[in-house]
């Protein structure tokens, strides 16, 4: 069989797999984004991420990653939800509603990898999903998946931002996808709507300005600057996708493991200014939003009032 075939096996068994998407680009060094890389570093964008700042030649390069690595694979998975939380409430990205994504991608390409092997014979590969040193938008970009906006995210005429991206990063050859254009043209909606303006140019994210990071990443105490700009966002921000005129084509996604503890949607803000651990644990089982701990949470919270 061939790389065509191979390839039109593993896109078919991905789509079967609940995949909204899949690309494959050549599994090289990333010349490009090398240097945006470095500058975006040096210019401390990452705050207290320190581990951005580690295995930078992993990030750029596939084959550090995985040995005789030729191409890789990205994925996209839609999260898009049907229903949105109580208009009153303090506010969750849409990516955390349901049960966290690294265990539901990590056991569909789990699954990927397996039906490879199975169909194809012996393939060397990895799984990547947000945990390790691998440039997802950039390689999903390359595989003509979408373009990225202003706001730096994945976009697509199709379905806009809603979703997660993941890699395999395999031994064989496949056919290549091609990148396709930009379309923000001049739109600046998203850079315009940022409270924080973490948006410090056309694509270009201050990561240590983001709602995102300061509720997320941040395991210290908010600069008080920010008090007051954080539009009642406790864990995360989709602001700058909520804006995006692309994003009226998202669609709810079919994946049962996404959906929202009830209590969730229903909870207004005086429900989370009494949030107890117990009701934390139960509302967040499985959840993105343990990452932040309960203190956490509770220190966001506090933050909005």
């Amino acid at each position: 069989m061939n790389a065509g075939k191979h390839t039109h096996l593993i896109k078919t068994e991905a789509q079967r797999l609940g995949f909204l998407s899949c690309g494959i680009s050549k599994a090289e060094f990333l010349e490009e984004e090398a240097p945006r890389l470095e500058k975006w570093l040096n210019q401390n964008r990452h705050g207290e991420m320190r581990y951005m700042e580690n295995h930078f030649d992993k990030r750029l390069d596939p084959t550090k990653l995985v040995d005789g690595a030729k191409s890789v694979i990205s994925l996209l998975l839609n999260y898009y939800p049907s229903q949105q939380q109580h208009p009153e409430s303090y506010k969750i990205s849409k990516y955390a509603y349901g049960k966290d994504y690294h265990f539901v991608i990590k056991d569909k390409l789990k699954q990927l990898l397996h039906f490879i092997g199975k169909e194809i014979g012996e393939v060397h590969g990895r799984a990547f999903v947000d945990s390790a040193p691998v440039l997802d938008k950039a390689w999903a970009a390359r595989s003509g998946l979408g373009w990225l906006g202003k706001h730096s995210n994945l976009l697509t005429k199709e379905v806009g931002s809603f979703y997660f991206i993941a890699e395999l990063i395999v031994d064989i050859e496949l056919e290549y996808d091609s990148p396709v254009t930009d379309h923000c043209g001049t739109c600046t909606a998203c850079i315009d709507a940022c409270p924080t303006e973490a948006i410090v140019g056309p694509y270009v994210v201050d990561g240590s300005k983001c709602i995102s990071y300061f509720t997320i990443e941040l395991k210290n105490e908010i600069p008080g600057d920010f008090k007051g700009r954080f539009e009642d966002w406790m864990f995360g921000c989709d602001i700058c996708q909520d804006v995006c005129p692309w994003n009226r084509f998202s669609k709810p996604h079919a994946e049962p493991l996404f959906h929202p503890h009830p209590e969730l949607l229903s909870m207004a803000k005086k429900d989370w200014l009494e949030l107890t651990e117990s009701v934390f644990q139960k509302v967040f089982k499985g959840s993105a939003v343990k990452r932040t701990k309960f203190s956490g949470l509770k220190r966001n919270i506090n933050f909005l009032e």
